[in-house]
């Protein structure tokens, strides 16, 4: 932790003494009460006085008078913050490869259920878009905050949905960077800070070259997140016919390294799920220093209610 005043801070040891203060008065009255040798006629004058109790409202009263010096030495802490316009993008592979049972019950069902997990653990400020990809790629839903329309692009998630068989992951790429581009009206000027998150199981076969299109991310300084998913020993059936159906992550692995983002493989249901959670924290906050003296005045306030309440309970007046 770093004080913006850390000079402040010397103003404890002023806390220390009256701690110290408060320990000698105490000892001093200790030994006044042995002097008084009638112990009998004492314990008739002497009103009973609560034993440790009585030590609870100073000592919550030295804990406030700490934490409000804590605070008034401007105490900071890194704090993560929701990025401001943040735009992310999520690509799925919709090829016919992801109905590959090695991933229960398939590639695809299991992708659907993380993607949704994924962005709902986003924050609600967030704009996230999604599409769609095979052959070729399809904007299913534009960025924005609307979660419901993204619930239902996620339902369309579908083995074909683009028409056309083969996996273009450079065509995924270039339709959501195309989205950031034309995001507000801002855009072209100011562009929103985005990530594409692109989730395959395979090489690229069809469209634009992916490499061309990673240059082009890294031209408009957006880091694309890969993520093969499968194992490989997936398989479709065809007619009858089992037809393996292997990951493959070189392709998706050169992207991330070319865009500045992040490579991940995921041979599972719950592997996908903590990638998707692992690249939620990455791309969904940013990390600043800010001042938290507030916590500590709160903190400082709460013992001192506490010490009022205790001397009012057991002494029936203010410390």
């Amino acid at each position: 932790m770093i004080w913006l005043s850390p000079v402040r801070l010397w103003l404890l040891i002023g806390v220390l003494a009256l701690a110290a203060g408060y320990i000698l008065v105490q000892r001093r009255r200790s030994r006044y009460a042995v002097r008084f040798t009638n112990l009998r006629l004492l314990d008739r004058v002497a009103p009973q006085r609560p034993a440790w109790r009585r030590h609870v409202p100073a000592g919550l009263f030295l804990a406030m008078l700490a934490l409000l010096v804590v605070g008034f030495a401007r105490p900071t802490a890194e704090v993560r913050v929701p990025r401001e316009r943040a735009t992310v993008m999520v690509a799925v592979d919709v090829s016919t490869s992801m109905l590959a049972t090695d991933v229960e019950p398939d590639r695809l069902s299991a992708a659907r259920e993380a993607a949704r997990s994924f962005v709902d653990g986003l924050p609600d400020e967030f704009n996230v878009g999604l599409v769609a990809f095979a052959g070729s790629a399809a904007m299913l839903v534009p960025p924005s905050t609307d979660r419901e329309a993204l619930h239902e692009g996620i339902g369309r998630l579908v083995e074909g949905a683009t028409g056309v068989q083969g996996t273009a992951i450079g065509e995924a790429i270039n339709t959501s960077l195309g989205a950031v581009r034309s995001f507000d009206a801002q855009a072209a000027k100011n562009p929103p800070p985005a990530r594409v998150v692109v989730l395959s199981d395979g090489a690229n076969t069809a469209g634009m070259d992916p490499m061309e299109a990673a240059a082009d991310a890294v031209a408009m300084k957006v880091p694309v997140y890969t993520i093969v998913f499968g194992t490989p020993n997936g398989f479709v059936d065809r007619f009858g016919r089992p037809i393996p159906v292997p990951v493959d992550g070189q392709t998706l692995s050169a992207v991330a390294d070319e865009t500045g983002g992040r490579f991940h493989e995921a041979g599972s249901a719950e592997e996908l799920k903590a990638v998707y959670e692992d690249i939620g924290s990455s791309v969904g906050y940013r990390t600043e220093r800010q001042d938290v003296s507030a916590r500590f005045i709160g903190l400082g306030l709460v013992f001192a209610m506490g010490a009022a309440a205790g001397s009012m309970r057991w002494f029936s007046r203010l410390p």
